[in-house]
């Protein structure tokens, strides 16, 4: 098991140049429901599928995550029918930082987002957002990514 730590922004809108950093197509189905205290997730990307377990809230997280064969993932995908996020992941390079910007689609579509893990509680602390990163997001539970397959977009985005 691992600590994740990481701050979580609203992205007001796509930047332009956006479109020209490396992404990747990303599926999350989740297993538990949002009032489980433990998250558990299953990730498709790239013909590769992963069992994500999260316990926490806020900046501080801990994390497993194990690689799933593909008929293991295929056989568990119809369980988290209800519970989906689809959307594009950008990785932009900042400042000798690494910045996951997800583009969501489907009932998210619209809903731009940006998180910055980092190797220290202190490191996230000391984190200066780009300009073009918006409010803080991290703790707000109905931006959770979990919350979000289950509810849709919260309230003052719909």
């Amino acid at each position: 098991m691992t600590l994740e730590i990481e701050r979580k922004f609203l992205v007001s809108e796509e930047p332009e140049w956006l479109s020209g950093c490396p992404s990747e197509e990303i599926e999350q189905g989740y297993l538990t429901v949002s009032d489980d205290s433990v998250e558990v997730r299953i990730r498709r990307k790239d013909g590769e599928a992963i069992l994500g377990i999260k316990r926490g809230d806020g900046e501080v997280r801990e994390e497993v995550e194990i690689d799933l064969e593909t008929g293991d993932a295929d056989r568990l995908w119809p369980l988290t029918e209800g519970r989906r996020v689809r959307k594009t992941r950008h990785r932009v390079d900042e400042d000798g930082m690494t910045i996951e910007v997800d583009v969501f689609r489907d009932q998210l579509d619209g809903l731009v987002t940006a998180e910055v893990e980092f190797a220290s509680e202190a490191e996230g602390d000391e984190f200066e957002p780009p300009e073009w990163i918006g409010r803080e997001l991290t703790g707000e539970r109905e931006f959770e990514n979990q919350l979000l397959a289950e509810e849709g977009l919260p309230e003052g985005l719909r």
